[in-house]
Parts: C-alpha cells; structure tokens; sequence
C-alpha cells in the first residue's frame, strides 16, 4: 500500500451502469470495465479505504421497465439483479489487477456473494479491501443513487464521489444546450430549488439531511477520481452551506 496523500481515509464512489458498456450501447465492454477497475486501482494505491455502488441501466433500468407497462416493484427487482451481475464483473475486473475484492448484495444469494452486513463491510475496508455494494438498497422504488448515498453514511465514508458521464453540475442539460455552466460548488438546497438533475430527489434529501459531501466528476477524464481523493478542484462539489 503507497503512502496515504488524501484528506479522506473512506470514500464511497457511484458508478452508472451505463459506464461500463462503452460505446456498444448494451452490456459490459471488457475494455471499458478494465479501464474502471484501473481508475478505481489508482486510488486504491493511495492507502485510501474504497467501496463502489454500481448501477444497472446498461443491463436494466427499472423505470424504463415500468415505463413500458411492467409492474414497478418487478422492475425493479430486474433492475436490481442487473447491479449484481455489474458488481461481479467489476469484482473481477479488480481480483484481475491484484486489488482484492468482495461484493456484498442487498439480496440473499449466498453462492455468489456475501449478504451486505455492515460491520462485516467496514471490516474489510479496514482490511484494505474493496468493497462493491450490490442489489442497491434491497427495495423497489429506491435507485442506486439512494442506495449509495445511504451505504456511504452506514459504513460512515467521509464523500460521496458520483463519477459520471458529464464534467460536473451543470445549470442546465450540457448536450442539449451550448451555453450550460457547471458549477464548481453549490448547496444541496440550490440543487432542490433548481431541479438539477444531480441523483434523484430521495438521495438528494438523505444526503442533504446527513450532511454528506457529494463530488460530482466526469469517470471518461483518466485520473478524475484519484484528483478529487488529492483534493484537485474539479468536477462540482455538493454540500451543506
């Protein structure tokens, strides 16, 4: 393990499903998971304490299913086995470049992972283990972005570092509109005002209420995360006033 160089010595990091498929529009691409496990490596190597939520929307989005005429509670329970079978592949992803992992699922499925059981979780963490929370929060109509909000503040991570497909937090949608400011900080209160999409309403409010540090960074820029861990200002960063 290097030498410690962060302000933190636990973080939580939320990945999108959609990150891990890369350009081919479905699934996991083998080149892009290994590119996510290396980003996550770098900061590992930091002698910084690392969990990951991953989301499903590159196998299955719940909310899409539900869009479509399918029951919302089964939906999301789809959604939720497709956060499981990212959080093996990225396990494995991990175990391959000699960082050691355990995934731990909201859902029983003992022959494949560990049931999330928190003071196991902090355990390994304390051991220099990676830990990927699976199966979000267990729950239908609770997202991956509640889910690690609350993961964060049950094994007590000190930020919440949301690496995304965009630079930060931005005024408006940056694809849609040209003249779109990001914002380096802003108040999780602005965030509600203003009904920017950072995560979802429910997370927001959790996090606000908890007083949980979000950073907001783009995952496509190499080294973004392990800067925001050294505390470079990048990205935008989320929080109380």
């Amino acid at each position: 393990m290097g030498k410690k160089a962060s302000e933190f010595n636990r973080i939580t990091i939320k990945l999108s499903g959609e990150a891990l498929m890369g350009n081919q529009g479905f699934g996991i691409t083998p080149e892009m998971i290994s590119y996510v496990a290396h980003e996550i490596e770098k900061v590992y190597k930091l002698g910084v304490q690392v969990s990951i939520i991953v989301g499903g929307g590159n196998i299955f989005r719940g909310v899409a299913g539900s869009a479509a005429g399918m029951d919302r509670a089964s939906a999301d329970n789809m959604g939720m086995l497709a956060t499981v079978v990212n959080s093996l592949a990225l396990c494995d992803a991990l175990e391959q470049i000699g960082v050691p992992t355990r995934v731990q699922t909201a859902i029983a499925m003992n022959e494949i992972a560990e049931p999330f059981i928190r003071r196991k979780a902090m355990r390994h963490l304390e051991k220099n283990r990676v830990v990927i929370f699976a199966a979000g929060t267990g729950n239908p109509y609770f997202t991956t972005d509640t889910a690690a909000v609350l993961r964060a503040k049950e094994i007590q991570s000190q930020i919440l570092i949301k690496a995304t497909q965009v630079d930060g937090v931005y005024d408006k949608d940056p694809k849609e509109n040209d003249d779109a400011v990001m914002f380096d900080k802003i108040s999780y209160m602005e965030v509600i005002q203003q009904k920017l999409h950072v995560m979802d309403m429910t997370a927001i409010s959790l996090a606000m209420e908890q007083s949980l540090p979000l950073h907001v960074v783009n995952l496509h820029t190499a080294d973004n995360i392990m800067k925001v861990v050294l505390g470079e200002k990048l990205g935008t960063l989320v929080h109380n006033e």
